[in-house]
């Protein structure tokens, strides 16, 4: 039996997967890992190779908008969806985006030379060596602390979002390892971009991101939700459908490429998407993205692919070597467990169904 937040519907591409090098039965191996009870809360499974669906499936259940209940949902092609921390990735490239055109500063440039409101933070020469490369590898070496739900005000993502100053709040964390030499999971290193961002833009988040990254893909319809006092959250606010996730996918495949036109400049993409530190969860990670390698003898063996990672279970996969995208939203929130069904969508249905390079 199925339950309502397991049901899914899937849209027939046999013929499409098939052509494309994957098992034209991948479909049913999704439905059939859903039935056995190891895929649960999938909302959406969409894959494409090469510019072509592969694998598209729409569930239905209970969903939320930013940690708030919104009931049961049936979700399609047009259903907007919490990114959450995939908003992350999204931040990335559009630091990428603004350092071309000269708006933000360069990456190994202090932190807090780009907050002058916090003179006594900056006057301590330990916190000045905390660049924006840092913040972008989540290896500024402060204290924080993301392992508690996000219904708790002791996380530190919520303590930041409760915060008089939410800046003032990161920023002056206690100092805790050397800088560049630990990763520690923060959506607050990502709200010190997104703000560096803004400042250099002189727009909002949703605003430049709409203008240099939305528009010229023709994504139409998005949210980006705000804290009380107004900020847009960098670390996990924006909500987008499934195929225009599935963009942002494809156009990293592409090197920044969308149209003939350059989006976001592939030597960012290459920064982004190197491996720089260990998360000690068994993948790497480059600039605000996951890099993990993936066995695949049609491939040669390991190949590596990048993720942009939520809660609850949401993710943008991408695989430049198979030019493979997925996206995955699921409805398993605040659940630390939530990462196994789409990790084993994306290995062991997606990739380990592609028969020929």
């Amino acid at each position: 039996m199925i339950s309502h937040d397991d049901a899914i519907s899937l849209s027939p591409h046999a013929v499409a997967a098939e052509d494309n090098g994957f098992d034209p039965m991948i479909g049913r191996k999704l439905v059939a890992g859903v039935e056995s009870g190891l895929l649960r809360h999938l909302h959406v499974v969409l894959a494409e190779r090469g510019g072509e669906t592969i694998l598209e499936s729409y569930g239905s259940g209970p969903d939320e908008d930013w940690g708030r209940p919104i009931g049961d949902v049936d979700f399609g092609p047009d259903t907007l969806h919490d990114l959450r921390s995939i908003t992350k990735s999204l931040v990335s490239l559009l630091y990428g985006i603004a350092l071309e055109k000269g708006l933000v500063p360069r990456i190994d440039t202090p932190i807090l030379s780009e907050f002058a409101d916090y003179p006594d933070l900056s006057a301590d020469p330990a916190r000045m060596e905390r660049t924006i490369e840092h913040a972008l590898t989540m290896s500024l070496g402060m204290e924080w602390d993301e392992t508690k739900p996000y219904t708790d005000p002791e996380n530190s993502e919520i303590a930041m979002e409760l915060a008089a100053d939410r800046y003032r709040y990161i920023l002056e964390r206690n100092l805790v390892s050397e800088p560049g030499t630990r990763w520690i999971y923060s959506g607050g290193a990502t709200a010190l971009v997104g703000r560096i961002i803004e400042k250099g833009t002189g727009q909002t988040l949703p605003d430049f991101a709409k203008d240099v990254l939305f528009d010229p893909l023709g994504i139409k319809t998005f949210k980006w939700s705000a804290g009380k006092d107004g900020t847009h959250s960098s670390a996990s606010g924006v909500r987008l459908t499934a195929p225009d996730l599935l963009k942002i996918g494809r156009l990293v495949l592409n090197d920044g490429v969308w149209d003939g036109r350059s989006i976001v400049p592939e030597a960012w993409l290459r920064a982004s998407l190197r491996p720089v530190l260990a998360t000690g969860e068994g993948v790497d990670y480059g600039y605000f993205w996951f890099c993990g390698k993936a066995q695949n003898a049609a491939l040669g063996g390991p190949v590596p692919w990048f993720g942009g990672f939520g809660n609850g279970g949401q993710r943008l996969f991408v695989c430049p070597k198979a030019d493979v995208a997925a996206v995955i939203y699921s409805g398993n929130y605040n659940n630390w467990m939530a990462w196994i069904p789409p990790t084993r969508v994306w290995l062991e249905i997606i990739l380990a169904n592609l028969q020929k390079a």
